[in-house]
């Protein structure tokens, strides 16, 4: 990205890399390098009120809230970090109440033109041929059908279509659809991140709040799940996405850059009676480790097919040709070379990625992803097993050299049935 395309990005990563060399390898530490540079409108605001911000792809993103009182700094350790019991806060906010949170770095394209939906309905997995105004969460696969992004497209028009990835993957998942796309003009693809922010109000009392600062209908029946709605909040013109990461009622607001600060002020007055916090990115791991949702680059990559990674759901096999069709029809028939599982562990351990999953004293997998689930009171992790081992209820895995039983989950330890979801 434009943002690492600097002589002088490149001169201080240089320098901090041999700098740091010997640094302890702290989980989830952040870089002290090249920081300050991408920020949203709200930056300024959050930090005022706790915000202890890490960074991604260059964007300085809210990690935790500092309470009252305590510093506004990470002090890591391989056990528990000093955010824990903030975090744990976060969560509850969203699980209980309402939160907003600061989602503005996600990167964001507009595909337009008379062969736009022909050229993404053969990139992505998913159907996109819904009417206009529909959110669809969708893959991209290679031939192979391994998975090489894990998006969210929405249909603007007939013609026209809105691209969500995450804020790491921007340059990636567009280089992906540059490559695919015709070049006869046909088509253009531009980046809208920089002049979209993106503030995702979350919660039971989501559409309380939403209701009493928009005047559109944010009723169920007006905004189900997986629509996006043309709305005003306040003053502002905001595509509202019923959509979210934290497995909650939910929409993400994707609001003109100018107009970010006042919808957060209206959002932040008007939940007042709810309730309503700031949460930031490590409640939106605990929270999205809950509901089952996978994260590309750790969950899947392109080394394993959507079947494998739970998210078969989002083959339409039967919509026509698409990139890795063929492939990923023989793997439906074949069955899964490995699994993602989902487990619960049974005492109170900080297990992350990289901790082996074993039965019964033999090694299976690795996990992919581990956290504390706040909701739920237990650690979480993922990992891929054999399938012949991905049927049993008992695990272990091992977190700092020794042994903890798990529980598999057969389905995501928070809302199992979608109901806070669609509700």
């Amino acid at each position: 990205g434009a943002f690492h395309d600097s002589s002088r990005y490149v001169f201080d990563s240089a320098i901090a890399m041999y700098a740091d060399h010997y640094l302890m390898a702290w989980p989830e530490r952040e870089s002290d390098t090249a920081r300050g540079a991408r920020r949203s409108p709200l930056y300024q605001t959050l930090k005022d009120k706790g915000a202890v911000y890490g960074s991604k792809f260059g964007w300085e993103r809210p990690n935790w809230f500092a309470p009252p009182g305590a510093e506004p700094e990470d002090v890591y350790s391989y056990e528990r970090g000093n955010w824990f019991a903030a975090v744990g806060e976060e969560c509850r906010a969203v699980r209980e109440r309402v939160a907003l949170i600061d989602q503005s770095s996600f990167a964001k394209f507009e595909m337009a033109g008379p062969k736009a939906f022909e050229t993404l309905q053969r990139i992505a997995a998913n159907d996109l041929d819904r009417t206009p105004g529909s959110v669809i969460y969708t893959q991209f696969c290679n031939e192979k059908g391994g998975v090489e992004a894990d998006l969210t497209i929405t249909r603007l028009a007939e013609d026209r279509f809105y691209i969500v990835t995450g804020s790491g993957f921007g340059t990636r998942d567009a280089n992906w659809i540059t490559r695919h796309m015709p070049q006869d003009g046909s088509v253009t693809l531009s980046e809208v991140t920089s002049g979209w922010g993106v503030i995702n109000l979350c919660g039971p009392h989501a559409r309380d709040v939403l209701a009493k600062v928009s005047e559109n209908d944010v009723s169920n029946e007006a905004l189900p799940f997986g629509s996006c709605g043309f709305i005003r909040v306040g003053y502002a013109p905001v595509r509202a996405l019923r959509v979210g990461y934290v497995g909650e009622l939910g929409w993400e607001l994707h609001i003109p850059a100018e107009y970010v600060a006042h919808v957060y002020e209206m959002l932040w007055e008007a939940g007042q009676e709810f309730g309503i916090a700031d949460a930031g990115y490590r409640a939106i791991e605990s929270l999205r480790l809950e509901k089952g949702y996978i994260y590309w680059s750790s969950d899947v990559t392109p080394d394993y097919t959507p079947y494998e990674a739970g998210v078969g759901f989002c083959v339409a096999l039967d919509k026509g040709d698409f990139i890795g069709r063929e492939a990923l029809a023989k793997a439906k028939e074949a069955g899964p070379r490995q699994k993602l599982c989902r487990f619960t562990l049974e005492a109170d351990a900080p297990v992350r990625a990289g901790a082996c999953i074993l039965r019964e004293g033999r090694v299976l997998g690795v996990t992919s992803s581990g956290g504390h689930g706040h909701s739920i009171g237990k650690p979480i992790a993922y990992g891929f097993v054999p399938p012949e081992e991905a049927g049993h209820d008992n695990y272990e895995i091992e977190v700092h050299g020794e042994t903890y039983p798990a529980k598999r989950l057969a389905r995501a330890a928070y809302d199992p049935e979608r109901k806070r979801l669609l509700c």
